[in-house]
């Protein structure tokens, strides 16, 4: 018999997400600790088959002006490959919570392959598509396993001349720093960013608490590139079981035909092996190379490093009440805006 319960124990939610191979930052315990401090209200679930752990949710209430929701981002993680009970097992359980904290919608970024029957699951439960999503349905991961010399040589030709071209100059620095004057730093080229490609971006208050709720078990990284003492680019870096994240990027418009973004990277690559990483993730791709899609410039950066694309069943909505359908409305027009 399938179980719900919500676990307390930090270290027990830890422990257990080492046994789960798909799983990333966004499952850790730090995030769920991070959505606290943005004043979101948690629930660490465990699905248990005899009082044997299956599978782990982390459930977030999430409040906005077009409707509240629950959101499981990149979850549920599941041990078995049966998948199809224990998240049905899990939807009814949401289903109640839901009703009981009055939300409108319940919404989740399944981590699970993007495969036929791992579609089927989602449609059998009456979910549909969502209109937009909140954390990346596409990702692109490098193992970084192999000696130092084995990943340059993986690379595509030009992202390693750029690279040896960068460590050569003597002009350009990378450096760590960790506390909120380097974020400070970052996130002033973060903005320039934000300007040169028309994104939303994050608050600083909201960067700010994401380092807090990390820092505290050292799972965080401010790396920063300078040029002749001048901050040129900038990435935040999330380090959590044996992985690592490139969660937030930056660069100088200043400068863009210094290759401080390569060397940043490589840097950051080379810092994940010191902490014994085995799989480097760089986060959000495309998942079309059109012309158009604003994220083909980032998209082909990442790629030159190597590795391999790993997409995931897209963001699945499930709606409670009629004020699902005007945030529905209103994400399509987000969509529609940001073209893609």
């Amino acid at each position: 018999m399938l179980e719900i319960k919500e676990i307390q124990d930090k270290e027990f939610w830890e422990n257990s997400l080492l046994n789960f191979k798909e799983k990333t930052f966004l499952n850790s315990w730090n995030w769920g600790e991070f959505n606290k401090l943005l004043g979101n209200k948690v629930w660490h679930l465990g699905v248990f088959q005899d009082n044997k752990l299956e599978a782990l949710a982390l459930a977030i209430k999430i409040k906005a002006k077009r409707g509240t929701f629950l959101f499981v981002p990149h979850g549920p993680n599941i041990l078995k490959n049966e998948s199809k009970d224990t998240i049905k097992e899990l939807f009814k359980f949401l289903i109640k919570l839901a009703k009981v904290e009055k939300v409108d919608f319940i919404r989740i970024a399944p981590i699970l392959e993007r495969v036929p029957e791992n579609i089927e699951i989602f449609k059998s439960l009456n979910f549909r598509e969502a209109p937009l999503h909140i954390h990346p349905e596409a990702t692109w991961e490098l193992n970084i396993e192999v000696p130092l010399e084995k990943i340059l040589g993986g690379m595509r030709k030009t992202t390693r001349y750029l690279i040896r071209k960068a460590e050569k100059d003597k002009s350009l620095r990378t450096f760590e720093k960790n506390d909120l004057k380097g974020l400070e730093l970052f996130y002033k080229i973060y903005l320039e960013t934000k300007a040169r490609h028309k994104f939303v971006p994050f608050s600083f208050d909201y960067l700010k608490k994401e380092f807090l709720a990390f820092s505290n078990d050292n799972q965080i990284s401010i790396l920063l590139c300078a040029f002749n003492q001048e901050i040129v680019s900038g990435g935040i870096f999330i380090f959590w079981q044996e992985r690592a994240y490139y969660h937030h990027g930056a660069s100088s418009k200043k400068y863009l035909n210094l290759p401080t973004s390569y060397l940043l990277l490589w840097e950051a690559i080379k810092l994940a092996k010191q902490k014994n990483c085995k799989i480097f993730n760089f986060w959000g791709i495309a998942e079309d190379h059109s012309s158009s899609h604003p994220w083909k410039g980032l998209t082909f950066f990442k790629q030159g490093f190597g590795g391999e694309k790993k997409e995931y069943v897209t963001t699945q909505d499930f709606p409670l009440t009629f004020k699902y359908w005007l945030n529905y409305i209103v994400e399509r027009v987000r969509k529609i805006k940001r073209r893609y």
